[in-house]
């Protein structure tokens, strides 16, 4: 395929096998790990845990990636998606409130597939935010529940640690996007969420007025009640980051 999934749209040659865009991937899912994951929120991993499927490769160049070796050493294991969708099931099997999709989008033909006939759990499509709304419309219906980033709503600062420029127009669109598709958030009997959109936000080093405008952006653009805010304290100065001090 010539592909332009992401919003890069590098229009790169992918085989099934090998591809040369700026994900690095094939069009087969490489799947760097797969098993109940109890470390989200906990409307997420509730009490059978979110059964978390890790996509190798990603859109993105977050030098302060805390999955390095997996979102750019390109660590794990080919699948196609007939085996994929043995993997969904195989979670399912062991008890998870959900399948928690991490960083799946340059893989979206694959899973679609992988998907078809449906899962007896929501389906949770786990982002960096930097989606184009083309390719998010086509999760429609296959996808319960979005758990995007909101990085950066500072163009420099996106573009000096994420080598995305335009991840906030494209973020808070993919988001916008999201939305639509699930409305309002719904949690079941035990508090787990089964549709709607749980957005994240990482605090950075220093930078809490790119906190505070993400911030202002979710008040005025959600009413209290559409959809859940998680906001995180966990960065670890991984990757590439010590090559900036601040």
């Amino acid at each position: 395929m010539i592909c332009e999934l992401c919003p890069r749209r590098c229009r790169a040659l992918r085989t099934e096998e090998e591809g040369h865009g700026f994900c690095g991937m094939g069009t087969d899912p490489v799947v760097a790990r797969a098993a109940p994951h109890f470390g989200e929120e906990p409307c997420i991993s509730g009490p059978g845990g979110s059964g978390a499927v890790f996509f190798s490769g990603c859109t993105l160049g977050c030098l302060f990636c805390q999955n390095g070796s997996i979102s750019r050493g390109r660590f794990g294991k080919r699948v196609t998606p007939a085996q994929l969708r043995k993997i969904f099931l195989n979670l399912c099997g062991q008890g998870v409130r959900n399948l928690n999709l991490v960083t799946a989008g340059h893989f979206t033909d694959a899973v679609l597939q992988a998907l078809e006939g449906g899962v007896p759990v929501p389906v949770i499509w786990n982002s960096s935010g930097y989606e184009r709304v083309e390719s998010l419309r086509r999760l429609e219906g296959a996808v319960q529940v979005y758990l995007p980033d909101l990085k950066y709503l500072d163009g420099a600062m996106a573009a000096r640690y994420s080598s995305a420029p335009d991840y906030p127009e494209r973020a808070k669109a993919a988001i916008l996007e999201m939305f639509r598709q699930t409305g309002p958030y719904e949690l079941d009997e035990d508090g787990c969420i089964r549709k709607g959109v749980v957005l994240r936000h990482l605090v950075m080093p220093g930078d809490l007025e790119n906190t505070f405008l993400v911030m202002d952006w979710v008040a005025e653009t959600f009413r209290p009640g559409e959809i859940l805010f998680s906001l995180m304290s966990q960065f670890t100065p991984q990757g590439g980051a010590d090559r900036y001090p601040e």
